[in-house]
């Protein structure tokens, strides 16, 4: 099985309609594309649909799934995994790579040649005990008990990057991205199977780790439980889920 098939063909799954609810949201482009600085040539590794890419940039997308590639509305598109990414040293101004570390085989070998292939890198990735606090993981207690690779989590990517600085990016009541967190103050939505089909920290889980808590959801959101335990987020506006930009290079 060669190393492209070994990453990112869980999406060829999971991926199917990706696009309907994973829509990029301006707010998290805006830090993003500031984030990626003044670079005129970027890589977008596992780009998926390519949400997040800059339209007045010059952008090749790498992805791991034909299904993922299929969706992606760019003109340059290859097929790869980010531990050998099928590029010249030094060819890039920046490398971008958003919510996909944890699913590279290798996370240490995708980021070196992240590296290699660019003067600057930006990752989209999260602090994983922040996450588990979300209110989420009390329906489905399995999202704690998979712990992604470390490397893949925010320690691990600051330690692989030199000079990584961290940015924290909250999320906005009203994403339009449908990420794991993205319905923290709309809870009904985590109900819809087409949701979840598109979030791969839930759509990787066997059914009986979603099923009963989805049912129990159900049924706080029905008698006013779910508002009484955890209500005081209907105030926010936005809410720190853990979701951090990691930016190094130069």
């Amino acid at each position: 099985m060669t190393s492209v098939s070994r990453s990112l063909d869980r999406y060829d799954t999971i991926g199917v309609g990706y696009r309907r609810n994973r829509q990029p949201d301006p707010r998290v482009a805006a830090r993003l594309h500031a984030a990626l600085g003044d670079a005129e040539r970027i890589v977008n590794v596992g780009a998926g649909t390519g949400s997040y890419e800059p339209e007045d940039r010059f952008v090749v997308a790498i992805d791991a799934s034909e299904v993922m590639l299929g969706q992606h509305r760019g003109p340059l598109r290859v097929r790869g995994a980010a531990e050998q990414l099928p590029l010249p040293d030094e060819s890039f101004d920046a490398a971008m790579a958003i919510f996909t570390v944890h699913h590279w085989r290798d996370p240490d070998a995708g980021l070196t040649e992240l590296r290699r292939v660019a003067r600057r890198q930006v990752i989209l990735t999260f602090d994983h005990e922040m996450e588990g606090r979300f209110w989420l993981s009390d329906y489905v207690p399995a999202l704690l008990r998979h712990e992604p690779l470390r490397p893949a989590t925010l320690d691990g990517v600051s330690r692989s990057l030199e000079s990584a600085r961290v940015e924290v990016l909250p999320v906005p009541h009203d994403c339009v991205d449908g990420f794991m967190a993205a319905y923290w103050r709309r809870p009904e939505r985590y109900l819809d199977p087409a949701v979840r089909a598109n979030i791969s920290g839930l759509a990787l889980l066997p059914p009986a780790d979603i099923e009963p808590g989805m049912t129990r959801l159900a049924g706080d959101l029905e008698s006013g439980a779910w508002r009484e335990r955890h209500g005081h987020v209907l105030e926010l506006d936005e809410y720190d889920a853990g979701y951090r930009i990691v930016v190094a290079g130069t």
